[in-house]
């Protein structure tokens, strides 16, 4: 029997798994898409009272924590999710962008938007330094040495002076405007704006760095890394490509969080903190790029939203979390074993 017409999902390709998404004609998925993006821009201007978090203003919250937490989340997902490595000091690169952008802001007084990049770099090179000697560990052992890194780069912070020690930096210059927008202490607006922008940016380099050969080697490496070796894939690199770029990503995140709340200390970069993080990437789904955006909402959120209970916040947003991994114990959005290409691929059963 001859197939349904192109422009229809299949019944035969969502029976073998082809998501519904990629059946829809491509023209209707960028409209969908343009107007998502659209949205997201709405956010910080919208007042929902079921969303709205008492205490906080939801255009703070949709920054720091929600904001920020999805960005770090999409910079660990490359780590752990894409390449199957394992990272419990994800703040350390966070302190690291927080630490630039609050020493040359202050002693240079270089702009924002000159910074981050930088601390793009400078993250990169510290997740290298980090991953040379420990890259080829795995499991529980590289769990640790990421650990302790998190904990240097803390303790770092605290006990050298130039870096402002316990007390920290204050006095972080905010970015300069855009047109008519103006970054300060009082309307988080233009900070939600900006965030959105640098995450869109960094989904699209990671979405096309997923769909290319990096990304398969990735995928390769995750599924079984002593038969990607065998096969010629040169797993060393692409996991030394993968710390590095999740650095980088980690260090941008600091870098705005610190040009938003204008001080930084070294208790701003908890053990906690990458706990969470690393929480909300297991919580969507590891490897899927809609799941730890998913995860990072919920895991940022939910906490802000239980505020009205005051201490007992934190219990219902673990009980919150528990009953999610029963109910989907592989995350909100499971990644697929294939891709729908490689599903076209199969021949068709006589």
């Amino acid at each position: 029997m001859n197939q349904m017409s192109s422009g229809a999902p299949s019944i035969a390709h969502l029976l073998r798994g082809r998501p519904m998404w990629v059946s829809i004609p491509r023209p209707v998925r960028i409209m969908v898409g343009v107007a998502g993006c659209g949205l997201l821009y709405l956010l910080p201007m919208l007042v929902v009272p079921v969303l709205d978090t008492a205490g906080s203003d939801f255009a703070s919250v949709l920054f720091y924590p929600v904001g920020i937490y999805v960005l770090l989340a999409i910079g660990l997902n490359v780590l752990v999710g894409m390449t199957g490595l394992i990272n419990v000091g994800y703040a350390g690169f966070f302190a690291i962008g927080g630490y630039v952008m609050a020493v040359l802001g202050t002693q240079l007084q270089w702009s924002y938007y000159v910074i981050t990049p930088v601390a793009a770099i400078v993250g990169a090179f510290a997740g290298l330094l980090l991953g040379i000697p420990a890259i080829r560990l795995r499991g529980d052992y590289l769990a640790i040495v990421t650990l302790g890194f998190g904990e240097i780069v803390q303790e770092i912070a605290k006990n050298v002076e130039h870096l402002g020690g316990p007390s920290g930096i204050n006095a972080i210059p905010h970015p300069g405007g855009i047109g008519p927008l103006t970054f300060g202490y009082l309307d988080p607006r233009p900070y939600g704006w900006l965030l959105i922008t640098i995450i869109l940016v960094v989904l699209l380099v990671v979405r096309l760095l997923d769909r290319s050969r990096v990304g398969r080697a990735w995928n390769a490496t995750r599924e079984d890394e002593d038969a990607a070796e065998f096969m010629g894939v040169p797993t060393f690199r692409f996991k030394l490509l993968a710390l590095a770029l999740s650095s980088a990503i980690g260090s941008i995140a600091g870098t705005s969080y610190a040009a938003k709340v204008g001080f930084i200390s070294p208790d701003n970069f908890p053990l906690l903190l990458s706990v969470l993080v690393l929480a909300a990437v297991i919580l969507g789904g590891a490897g899927s790029i809609a799941g730890v955006v998913a995860g990072a909402v919920l895991v940022g959120y939910l906490p802000e939203r239980f505020r009205v209970f005051s201490d007992y916040r934190v219990l219902l947003f673990s009980a919150a979390v528990v009953i999610l991994m029963i109910w989907r114990p592989q995350g909100l959005f499971a990644r697929r074993g294939r891709r729908p290409a490689d599903v076209d691929a199969e021949p068709e059963s006589a």
